[in-house]
């Protein structure tokens, strides 16, 4: 029987080239093109175990996975190959043999998004798939203290797609941090909790700009936290211009 080695992976990849993260039968993914790689020049066939699936368009600048492999194949050739053959789209940072326990998923103690955001006007050809537009100006102390709610330990509920196969729905945000880099005359907003639900974080965005904008009450998020139900309507924020930044062990 062969030997087997746990291999702990940390990589990035342009949301815009795939049809979301998770293998998919017949549609380009994160997770498939990677396993036809290892499949194509090492003939194992594994299955990556990862943070999070991210949705199709998100990207993400520290995604962690890991896998089980033929503890002969070395940690080098499996970086080399994967980085050659999906150039321009997926680059892998690191690759190290980890214990067999490890897993990437429920190992894992916070995952923190990123949400870059820039006046439409503004965005270059080359920035419109990494980069949300907004219409108007966002005065960063006013959003901060709208998103500033989110932070604790809520059912999100009302904050996500609706999942049946998601059974307990209760998330905690830990920190959000909202900045605005004059320069780029872009708005950061990073939020880093426990894990995240399905379009979890698209849709506080939304909600909180729908709230920024007037659109809905000032008491809009408190009110679907205190009152979860995942068969409310929900406002989607683009995904373009969210990031999957840092998973934390």
């Amino acid at each position: 029987m062969t030997k087997e080695k746990n291999i702990k992976m940390v990589y990035q990849y342009d949301g815009s080239k795939f049809y979301g993260f998770q293998r998919q039968k017949n549609k380009k993914t994160v997770q498939g093109e990677i396993e036809k790689v290892i499949l194509k020049n090492f003939s194992q066939k594994i299955n990556m175990i990862s943070s999070g699936r991210t949705d199709k368009g998100v990207h993400a600048l520290g995604q962690v996975s890991n896998f089980f492999i033929d503890e002969k194949i070395p940690l080098e050739a499996i970086k080399r190959q994967i980085n050659k053959n999906l150039y321009g789209e997926i680059k892998i940072l690191s690759v190290e043999e980890i214990e067999r326990e490890f897993n990437s998923r429920f190992d894992a103690k916070s995952r923190t998004y990123l949400y870059i955001m820039k006046k439409e006007e503004e965005i270059t050809p080359f920035e419109s798939n990494y980069i949300t537009g907004i219409k108007n100006d966002i005065n960063i102390e006013q959003f901060q203290k709208i998103m500033e709610i989110f932070k604790g330990k809520y059912d999100f509920s009302s904050f996500m797609k609706k999942d049946k196969a998601i059974r307990n729905t209760m998330r905690e945000i830990y920190n959000i941090k909202c900045e605005y880099e004059e320069r780029e005359k872009k708005i950061y907003v990073e939020i880093c909790g426990s894990s995240f639900l399905k379009t979890m974080i698209r849709i506080m965005i939304g909600s909180a700009m729908a709230i920024y904008f007037g659109k809905e009450r000032e008491d809009y998020i408190k009110m679907r936290l205190e009152n979860p139900d995942a068969d409310k309507p929900k406002i989607l924020a683009p995904s373009e211009g969210l990031y999957l930044y840092r998973v934390d062990y």
